[in-house]
């Protein structure tokens, strides 16, 4: 049963929000959504489950499969709540990636490209933020506990809570990491369009979300470890800013370990928005085009026919 709910703020100031300023509050809230829950399954993980006696011991974190999919779902959950949050107003695109990939092929208007883009970094500024706010006392305990090199206090496992960083095993190159985030980025937004397109086997009864939810634990659990599956601009670099104002110094700008990898903090913005491009691209190519193709076709007369076939009535 529908049920009217009146507006908190009188209709008369509410005009303006009825347009892009609405869409952006819409895209800052649903990347807020999208941050609060993926960071707080990593500061699960990494502080508050060691420091509250949960683990082996107050250090103790990433021993298992099961840990890393404590993770993986954590964004997926994420995922899911920001785009039913947001969907509704703005598309829920809460991915710079998404945005572009959008404007370069669905036909969203280039014009809200920079207010969605700042809209979306500011929410996961926020997001960041209030994880923050309720794990500090964990992440200080965790970082009293352990040993190791230290940036002002801080370790570079804290500051995985809230930002990327590359596997070892690449020694600081930057091929290995910018491909795995143009890869999983590209697979996102494939199935992104896959998910979308009313033409294709589209997903009913407003389980799009779901889907996509889907979608981002897979790419996860398929490509996370390599670089910590940013696959969002936003999503890494309005946390890595938090962090930075916080307190990490060089662990966040310019994204640097000693002896381990340095400047990193572009990858994960570059690497996506040409994934995204390239995803959806690879989409129209091989399956938008058919499709739509097939369209045309299904409305070509037969010979000898005035009508279209299935237009004789």
């Amino acid at each position: 049963m529908a049920v009217e709910i009146p507006s908190l703020i009188k209709p008369s100031r509410l005009r303006s929000r009825g347009g892009l300023l609405g869409e952006c509050l819409a895209e800052f809230l649903g990347t807020f959504v999208l941050i609060s829950f993926g960071c707080g399954s990593v500061a699960m993980a990494v502080a508050a489950l060691p420091g509250s006696g949960r683990a082996a011991t107050p250090t103790t974190i990433f021993l298992a499969a099961g840990d890393w999919l404590l993770v993986t779902w954590g964004w997926a959950f994420g995922v899911v709540f920001g785009v039913y949050v947001a969907g509704g107003v703005s598309g829920a695109h809460i991915n710079p990636a998404v945005t572009l990939a959008m404007a370069v092929r669905r036909g969203f208007p280039w014009v809200k490209v920079l207010p969605y883009w700042f809209a979306q970094i500011v929410g996961a500024f926020t997001g960041a933020a209030l994880v923050y706010l309720v794990y500090h006392q964990a992440i200080n305990a965790f970082e009293a506990a352990v040993p190791g090199p230290k940036v002002n206090g801080h370790t570079n496992t804290t500051f995985s809570i809230f930002a990327t960083f590359p596997a070892p095993y690449f020694h600081g190159g930057i091929w290995g990491p910018l491909i795995d985030q143009i890869v999983g980025t590209a697979f996102l937004l494939m199935l992104i369009a896959a998910v979308l397109d009313l033409r294709n086997q589209a997903v009913k009864a407003n389980l799009a979300p779901l889907i996509v939810g889907f979608v981002v634990a897979a790419i996860g659990i398929s490509y996370g470890a390599n670089a910590g599956y940013a696959i969002n601009p936003a999503r890494d670099f309005g946390p890595r800013l938090f962090t930075w104002a916080a307190g990490w110094d060089s662990l966040a700008f310019p994204g640097s370990v000693a002896g381990s990898f340095s400047a990193f903090w572009w990858i994960p913005i570059v690497g996506p928005l040409v994934g995204g491009v390239i995803g959806i691209l690879v989409y129209d190519l091989f399956i938008g085009d058919v499709l739509a193709v097939r369209a045309e076709m299904a409305q070509l007369t037969e010979p000898g026919r005035s009508r279209p076939v299935g237009e004789d009535y």
